[in-house]
């Protein structure tokens, strides 16, 4: 174990927090966990980080903060009030909240958090859980240019692609953007897949031949299995997806950009959970066309 290395707590061990925490103590990091359940912490010590009984205790002697939570009421509920990050991390220490949440939380807590002494990133990702466990994240960044360098090293154990996009919120409004491009996208191809299968195709073959041309995508990719084999094991909640769309939607209100195609496929994410499919992943977006197709679901 490296002693020269940052130490690091994280707060957060689900489907993305339990994988990445992993990578990083394979990195050589010393990572201490905290997450509501105890078997998610006992997962991270088996290999080979600590565990801690609440966020205090996890982020005391902590030079870096990582925070993986599912939405913006869970980053406030961590980070402020006396159990919180901001009230018991050491000043200096570097905050890197990894959730996708809205911009404005992020620029709140970017603003609260100077206040402490403690200097914050927003660092959503995409990729999935796939992606969290081969360590080939997509990580964007909001904040400073010093802070981003300072926590690159750290960021490399985790993804492939990072990039600072500008001042503090930007890394989720840019996740935001992502969340939006991957929602129309897996409409398509499942609306595609539905035309295909009525039309008595081979589907794993039409499949593979769209994906080699100009219609193939990393969607289209991580997603074909699910779509051949109605596998809607979570790897992206469609109940997360559901809360990005009304992240994005708003997000664009406020600025002044349209979004005709990502409202209505904000509506149907909205339509799928309501007919109770929100544990699934967000690929199950098939079933909703195949409901409007008129087959039994």
């Amino acid at each position: 174990m490296s002693s020269n290395l940052p130490k690091v707590a994280w707060i957060g061990l689900g489907i993305m927090g339990s994988p990445m925490s992993e990578n990083l103590v394979e990195a050589g990091y010393q990572v201490t966990g905290y997450t509501l359940e105890q078997d998610k912490i006992d997962r991270l010590v088996a290999a080979g980080g600590k565990g801690a009984a609440s966020i205090a205790e996890a982020v005391r002697d902590a030079d870096v903060v990582i925070t993986m939570v599912p939405a913006s009421p869970q980053v406030e509920a961590i980070a402020y009030g006396p159990d919180g990050i901001l009230e018991n991390a050491r000043q200096g220490t570097l905050l890197i909240d990894m959730s996708s949440i809205t911009p404005q939380t992020s620029v709140d807590l970017a603003s609260s958090a100077k206040e402490k002494g403690i200097r914050v990133l927003d660092a959503p990702v995409s990729g999935g859980e796939a992606g969290a466990i081969e360590a080939v994240l997509s990580i964007m960044v909001g904040g400073e240019q010093s802070d981003f360098d300072a926590a690159k090293p750290l960021l490399d154990a985790l993804g492939k692609t990072i990039v600072l996009c500008g001042p503090h919120g930007s890394g989720q409004t840019v996740k935001a953007a992502n969340q939006l491009i991957v929602a129309v996208n897996i409409q398509a191809c499942a609306e595609a897949v539905v035309f295909l299968e009525k039309s008595g195709v081979d589907l794993a073959a039409a499949l593979d031949v769209l994906n080699g041309g100009l219609a193939g995508s990393t969607v289209l990719t991580r997603k074909k299995d699910n779509f051949l084999k109605r596998d809607f094991t979570p790897g992206f909640r469609i109940d997360l997806h559901h809360k990005d769309m009304g992240i994005v939607t708003d997000a664009a209100r406020n600025v002044g950009a349209a979004l005709p195609v990502g409202g209505v496929v904000a509506q149907l994410v909205a339509s799928l959970r309501a007919q109770g499919d929100g544990g699934l992943d967000h690929s199950a977006l098939l079933r909703s066309v195949e409901r409007l197709s008129g087959s039994q679901v």
